[in-house]
């Protein structure tokens, strides 16, 4: 055990503190660690800051110019090596998208000269790991462990690289800021479900989301349908709404800094993606206290939702049983009330009091 009589410190490394999941994990994190009294440096590569986050920013980002030549690289190479090296951290944490196998190498076997723990944030692996298992095995062998946040990406994981040092943790969430944040004013005044995530690609796919929903009876019911997120696929995502005669009744709001507030008012909140890693909106939606209808995609969503106790989990890409099971939420009073008074109460495990501890225990911190 490591026992706090000395000031522990531990360095988060991931490419922003916005946007992502991953990234909002690295922000929860690391006020959790600092309310546990740990020394908390966050080391980002992207000059991009919108979570609230506890302890030391170091933002490389701020080195980079325009070019982002090799120079330019180098220079924050060697500026992050030398941070390393005076520090001295007890762990790293590092929750970025590790794609390029050189830069990776250097990173994993000369950057990092102390206990190193690398995440694993979504069922597409080959973001974070190398294809090749042999290279997979020499970078992150022998390394304190990766954390994969979903039992369906651990095990491919050491299914595909037979890797021995992989461990679950599932994402934390802080359901106290998420409560004090979803009582703000919400300015719709309709009543509507919704969708949450990014329109760069179309990962999540919310032209199924729109497709389901034009096939149920929501909108001859006037319940319209929100999306939040911003991204080249809004256009194709209006033209969808326009071919399916939907377009007056789907409302694209764009990215939001507090999507709890819309969360909270929603009837209820919809998954519609392709895969997905442990998706934080499903939790953070029923830590509002609002369901959750998901395709049961790989991988996350039947890890959190239980069938007809908070939500309901669809056969995977069927846009016919997705729009079923809005009208089954639309049309059963007793099991939609059922599922939104089951849904706060079915994320306590993975409150980040919960989830921090499985993290302290990992790196067998002993706190006072």
């Amino acid at each position: 055990m490591i026992l706090p009589n000395k000031k522990i410190k531990i360095a988060l490394i991931g490419y922003r503190l916005s946007t992502g999941g991953a990234e909002k994990v690295m922000a929860v994190l690391s006020q959790f660690f600092a309310k546990q009294g740990l020394e908390i440096h966050n080391i980002i590569v992207l000059d991009s800051v919108s979570y609230a986050y506890s302890g030391k920013l170091v933002n490389l980002g701020k080195l980079k110019n325009a070019s982002n030549g090799l120079f330019n690289k180098w220079k924050r190479f060697t500026f992050l090596k030398k941070y390393l090296d005076e520090n001295q951290f007890d762990f790293i944490i590092d929750f970025r998208f590790r794609i390029k196998p050189l830069q990776e190498v250097l990173i994993a076997k000369w950057l990092y000269k102390t206990k190193t723990i690398f995440t694993v944030h979504s069922f597409l692996i080959d973001h974070y790991l190398p294809n090749g298992s042999f290279l997979s095995r020499f970078m992150y062998g022998n390394c304190y462990k990766i954390v994969s946040i979903s039992d369906e990406s651990k095990a491919l994981i050491e299914q595909k690289h037979q890797l021995k040092n992989v461990i679950r943790i599932y994402n934390p969430i802080d359901i106290d800021e998420i409560t004090v944040k979803s009582k703000a004013e919400n300015e719709l005044e309709f009543d509507y479900i919704i969708g949450v995530g990014q329109m760069e690609t179309n990962i999540k796919q919310f032209d199924k989301l729109i497709e389901a929903y034009a096939k149920s009876v929501l909108s001859s019911n006037t319940i319209h349908l929100v999306l939040l997120g911003d991204g080249q696929q809004k256009q194709m995502l209006v033209n969808v709404a326009k071919k399916r005669n939907v377009v007056d009744k789907v409302h694209f709001l764009g990215y939001q800094d507090n999507p709890f507030k819309y969360l909270k008012k929603a009837r209820f909140f919809v998954l519609s993606s392709l895969n997905e890693g442990l998706p934080n909106v499903i939790l953070e939606s029923l830590a509002c206290e609002t369901p959750v209808i998901a395709f049961d995609c790989a991988s996350g969503p039947r890890e959190m939702i239980q069938h007809k106790e908070n939500g309901l989990l669809v056969a995977n890409q069927d846009i016919e049983k997705l729009a079923e099971a809005m009208n089954l939420l639309v049309e059963d009073e007793n099991l939609y009330r059922y599922c939104k008074q089951n849904a706060l109460q079915s994320i306590q495990s993975f409150s980040v009091s919960t989830i921090g501890k499985q993290w302290l225990d990992l790196m067998k911190i002993s706190l006072k």
